[in-house]
């Protein structure tokens, strides 16, 4: 176990048993493991996007909440049109944006569902309430990478959520003696626990290998009225500390809550640029997002004065996020979703605008036609294959689904002199729909490193890529199941007009 500096070594003893007690959880285990995978992904990476659309969709559940989200009034404004894919979902609401509700969504996923669930959801809502605090004042802010100030914001009360989630009895006799009035919250929990939340925290982050500066920023500030910061660590501990604060505030209907917002902004109004005005126009926009968070994150309940927007997933969406609320009835036997047209045809649309507005790069649109593909048609595995120039083979350089990474390593090819299914497909630059690959006719013509990688295989899509006579690549795409509904006239032409897109772009048209 990692170690995180402390001073006094009985504490340290007390609260690494804790840390040590948690990482035998292996929800907690989890977690930590998605959590410190999200937070490494940085915008500056030119995979960013696409590396971040795959730990969105390796989560069913999370890209449910995300695919929500996107759909929810206050996101949708420059568009009517539902948002159908991950990719796209990124490009409308942006990379950061993306990855700190993804963050968020993790927290909530892994702790909500504990017995003492409402206390829980309560500390939760505080914990997302306080990001959305944080990523206002991030927006208005030139540092570099101001976006942490928003992960540190959501991860400012870990050590309280963790103790309340599994150690229910400890934060019950915590909160007691806060409420006595003879100590103050991080007293408490060093007498009760041994360490402060605080510390609690720092363990915990450091275990799951969390960036030092978003750490650092989470230590308390010094009491009394602050001062603009010198520096970007001091803004972020000043940002986490408000926005933590804040956040209590927003779920108080009491007669003191005005005269405390107003404390609020005495100590804090000058570091931070905040006047009256501004301090209620940021209120009003984090009670907004967090009516929409609130939906998407089944947490509506919770904070009773964030009102239930009522703006229930678009029809297009109900089949596609694959979530508990889904119908099995909007499926064919073969996994296949019943509305398949309607979400290819959202897809080619978000394509057409990607493109149209000039700022996605090549592998951003290749990903969306792909996820639009293995979404819309209920495939197990997809995949994009291109030509290596030099060995002459055709090699997987994007997949999606089922143990997606290791079958994109496996999944290389050569064309030979023989006449399988690919060779035929790419000769001939014709598009296969395979309705069952166990057929005789079909069996016969599957290369072998098909058959030894993909043997219970039985539907399958291939899409030569072709462009003046060059073969470039291929989209290959799978079911386990046989589909016998076939695919009809405009579901074709949609998948051939997705395919259309990728070429265009592969030419340079």
């Amino acid at each position: 176990m990692k170690q995180s500096p402390c001073d006094d070594a009985e504490m340290c003893n007390e609260r690494d048993a804790f840390v040590q007690k948690l990482s035998s959880d292996a929800g907690i285990f989890a977690l930590g493991s998605a959590v410190s995978r999200v937070v490494q992904l940085t915008a500056s990476d030119d995979e960013a996007a696409n590396n971040l659309a795959h730990c969105v969709l390796s989560d069913v559940a999370l890209t449910q909440k995300i695919l929500r989200l996107s759909n929810t009034v206050s996101y949708r404004r420059a568009s009517n049109a539902p948002v159908t894919t991950i990719s796209r979902a990124i490009f409308m609401l942006g990379f950061d944006l993306v990855k700190t509700s993804a963050l968020a969504m993790l927290l909530v996923d892994s702790i909500s569902n504990h017995t003492h669930a409402r206390s829980i959801r309560a500390e939760l809502a505080d914990a997302l309430c306080a990001s959305l605090f944080g990523r206002e004042l991030a927006r208005r802010s030139q540092y570099h990478d101001a976006e942490e100030a928003s992960i540190a914001s959501l991860f400012k009360n870990l050590g309280r959520l963790l103790v309340a989630s599994h150690e229910h009895a400890s934060s019950r006799q915590i909160d007691l003696l806060v409420a006595a009035g003879k100590h103050s919250p991080a007293e408490a929990s060093v007498k009760v626990l041994g360490c402060s939340y605080d510390a609690l925290t720092e363990a915990v982050l450091t275990e799951w290998d969390i960036p030092k500066t978003i750490i650092y920023s989470l230590s308390a500030v010094p009491a009394g009225k602050q001062m603009a910061a010198g520096n970007r660590h001091e803004w972020m501990r000043q940002i986490a500390s408000f926005s933590a604060e804040a956040s209590k505030l927003v779920s108080r209907a009491d007669g003191e809550v005005e005269a405390d917002k107003q404390k609020l902004l005495v100590r804090f109004g000058a570091a931070l640029n905040l006047d009256t005005k501004k301090m209620s126009d940021l209120f009003t926009s984090v009670v907004e997002e967090m009516r929409d968070l609130s939906e998407s994150f089944k947490l509506g309940e919770v904070n009773k004065n964030v009102a239930n927007t009522g703006n229930d997933i678009p029809d297009v969406l109900s089949m596609v996020t694959m979530g508990a609320d889904a119908n099995v009835e909007g499926f064919y036997p073969s996994g296949k979703p019943i509305n398949a047209r309607d979400l290819l045809l959202a897809g080619v649309q978000d394509v057409i605008q990607m493109r149209a507005l000039g700022r996605s790069k090549v592998n951003e649109l290749i990903l969306l036609v792909l996820e639009t593909m293995y979404r819309s048609m209920g495939f197990r595995f997809a995949t994009m294959c291109l030509k290596d120039a030099q060995s002459g083979q055709f090699r997987a350089r994007v997949a999606l689904g089922e143990d997606h990474a290791s079958r994109q390593s496996h999944f290389v090819f050569q064309m030979t002199p023989e006449r399988d299914l690919f060779n035929l497909s790419m000769e001939n630059n014709t598009d296969l729909m395979i309705s069952d690959a166990r057929s005789e006719k079909i069996r016969d013509l599957l290369p072998a490193w098909h058959r030894a990688l993909l043997p219970d295989t039985r539907s399958f899509i291939v899409l030569p890529l072709v462009v003046n006579k060059v073969q470039i690549g291929l989209f290959y795409a799978d079911r386990v199941f046989p589909a016998p509904e076939g695919m009809p006239p405009d579901e074709t032409s949609l998948i051939k007009a997705l395919k259309s897109q990728i070429l265009a772009v592969l030419s340079g048209t």
